[in-house]
């Protein structure tokens, strides 16, 4: 049994199809067809359903794709310690963010990191948190910025900073002005919400928000940014529920109006997150240690 095989089955336990596996592992479909069936030879069982277009895994098979993930990931662990070792600050890193939480946190994170570790490498995934936690729990993400709640068992975290979720409406809206008292989100039953499409965190905090006042968001717009989250907002089309750190407010037709609940306020909680067990480089302890310096100054305010 070769280390290759089990990066063989592995990929195509992940595409479930020898053609795609095939071609993001950059062998002929042939020889992987021929590798997987002497693997299996060896191993006396069948690891996989050969279905037309795709394959399943077996029972065999499931337990067999668990512990090769196990194995490629010391492996992994393995080369990157003794990187370490070598080379001490140098190495590369793969950071995966949220973009609502990364377009304010990394331009004030990324300079300070550089600045100080110019020689480490950093690759930066932007993407939705259900892709973020299958990265990172795969160790295809070495540290990902991400709240909670956190779905993937296999991830651990540590908490960086709660933050307060605001309420943005229009410039006209009956709330801009509060003159009504304190704002409680029992009193938005009967609005129209804009929230982001499903796969991004933010949003199930928001309908979980609604649920827990009683009722049911009536969801009016979606969409992938949360700045057209606010854009339609401030056209008057909904009201949204927002990041304080990200909320931009005024009193004109282009910026909504951002509005503070009553105590106790709702928050989110921003995490640092990586796989459970998951040997952490010098070069990610040091990215923890100055994201969590730059938290500690208020994030640059």
């Amino acid at each position: 049994m070769e280390l290759r095989q089990l990066q063989y089955a592995l990929q195509i336990a992940a595409e479930k199809n020898f053609s795609r596996a095939a071609e993001k592992l950059h062998i002929a479909q042939p020889s992987l067809s021929q590798q997987l069936a002497k693997l299996e030879r060896e191993i006396g069982t069948l690891l996989f359903h050969r279905n037309t277009g795709s394959v399943e895994l077996t029972h065999a098979g499931s337990v067999f794709i668990g512990k090769a993930q196990s194995i490629i990931d010391m492996v992994e662990q393995l080369k990157q310690e003794m990187d370490d070792l070598t080379h001490m600050r140098k190495g590369k890193l793969v950071i995966g963010s949220l973009p609502i939480t990364g377009a304010h946190m990394l331009p004030l994170v990324l300079p300070a990191f550089r600045a100080a570790y110019p020689q480490i490498e950093i690759s930066l995934v932007e993407d939705t948190t259900a892709h973020l936690e299958h990265l990172t729990s795969s160790g295809q993400a070495d540290i990902s910025l991400l709240t909670l709640p956190i779905g993937e068992a296999s991830i651990a975290y540590e908490e960086l900073i709660e933050e307060e979720i605001c309420l943005a409406v229009p410039p006209d809206h009956r709330l801009a002005g509060m003159d009504g008292g304190p704002l409680y989100v029992q009193d938005l039953r009967n609005e129209p919400f804009i929230v982001l499409k499903k796969g991004q965190g933010f949003r199930q905090i928001a309908i979980d928000l609604c649920q827990e006042a009683g009722f049911e968001p009536n969801i009016v717009f979606e969409s992938s940014n949360i700045e057209t989250v606010q854009s339609l907002v401030a056209s008057g089309m909904g009201i949204a529920f927002v990041p304080q750190m990200i909320a931009r407010s005024g009193w004109n037709r282009y910026t909504p109006v951002i509005l503070s609940f009553a105590e106790p306020r709702p928050t989110r909680t921003i995490v640092l997150a990586y796989r459970k067990g998951r040997y952490l480089s010098k070069a990610a302890e040091a990215f923890i240690d100055t994201v969590k310096s730059v938290v500690s100054d208020g994030l640059g305010t």
